[in-house]
């Protein structure tokens, strides 16, 4: 009888050695059929279900039983953490949950574009981002926030320098405002600063001007060019005369042309009728012309025109009767193919 009992004790024993070796084995088997890393986005409202089916979707059915017996026994909706997670090719189940639960995340590269208005700067950052536009948006819009870091509602285009930045996807939206005053920062070097100096210009007026010349030519090669222009007409102390400045004013970047009842336009960003630069940025500038201002062309333009083969460039002029002579070229251009405005 008590070998009896023995035997019995023995064999459950096994097969409850078997059981957990098999679970072992469940929990910690590497997958092997994963050709390339992939990734799962956990947002607030998932739940341990949820966030398995995810898992089950990159690694299979039969390879989550063992994610799905850690998130049992470990409670996972209390232990989830929202964020991006990798998924890769010898990863095991215990790897994925405790990269989950411990908030191992992989960052994900968040373009900053370069746009005409800070709402669609805010927009297109939070379609790759966790983060909902209305919820970045108070930060850009309330004054009391942007008053603090220096900026106003004129200036706070300057913040953002167009890029791309390694961000965790689930960045918090008073994070992100940080980053981008750290990037703002660094890029602001002791020579950047200094050749702004040089110039005559802060950085944010460095901003300025090179949103101008953003929206005047997108040929990067033409910048530094355009940008000497400029530079020289506020040197000479005559008004800028950019034809974009005058398209913010009226609000519309469609008009292919600007008439004479245009540049009455009454606004501080009509350089036809106020000299110097506009109060803040026409549009959020890109670091090629910011760095087209910083290092421009030395010449002695000081008049330029579109191209009349439409070709987005220009031609450039020293004096008002090449000038003209340019103009009209141009005018007969827009005549000849009936553009109006």
């Amino acid at each position: 009888m008590v070998k009896k009992i023995i035997i019995s004790v023995i064999a459950i024993a096994c097969i409850v050695a078997a059981c957990m070796g098999y679970v072992y084995y469940l929990v910690t088997a590497p997958l092997t059929s994963l050709s390339e890393t992939a990734y799962i986005y956990i947002y607030p409202d998932d739940t341990a279900e949820s966030i398995k089916q995810k898992v089950k979707k990159v690694v299979g059915a039969v390879n989550t039983v063992g994610f799905d017996i850690l998130s049992k026994h470990n409670n996972l909706d209390k232990q989830k953490r929202t964020g991006r997670y990798a998924i890769a090719n010898g990863d095991n189940m215990r790897t994925i949950y405790r990269r989950i639960v411990s908030n191992q995340q992989a960052p994900v590269m968040v373009t900053v574009p370069s746009t005409r208005t800070i709402d669609q700067l805010i927009s297109a950052v939070a379609k790759q981002l966790m983060i909902d536009s209305t919820a970045l948006s108070p930060f850009v819009t309330n004054e009391i926030f942007y008053s603090k870091i220096g900026y106003s509602k004129e200036t706070l285009p300057c913040l953002f320098l167009p890029n791309t930045y390694e961000l965790y996807w689930n960045i918090a939206p008073e994070r992100f405002m940080i980053r981008m005053m750290k990037e703002h920062r660094k890029f602001w070097n002791e020579e950047r600063t200094a050749k702004a100096k040089a110039i005559g210009l802060t950085p944010n007026e460095v901003s300025t001007l090179a949103s101008i010349i953003d929206e005047e030519t997108n040929n990067n090669a033409e910048k530094p060019i355009v940008a000497g222009l400029y530079i020289n007409r506020l040197k000479r102390g005559m008004p800028l005369q950019a034809d974009p400045t005058v398209k913010y004013a009226l609000g519309d970047f469609t008009r292919k042309r600007i008439l004479n009842a245009d540049l009455q336009t009454n606004s501080p960003y009509n350089t036809y009728k106020h000299q110097g630069l506009p109060p803040g940025p026409i549009r959020i500038p890109t670091l090629q012309g910011i760095e087209s201002v910083l290092n421009h062309a030395k010449h002695n333009y000081i008049y330029m025109c579109a191209k009349e083969d439409f070709s987005g460039t220009h031609n450039f002029a020293t004096n008002l009767a090449q000038h003209n002579a340019n103009a009209r070229r141009y005018q007969q251009a827009l005549n000849k193919r009936n553009i109006k405005n």
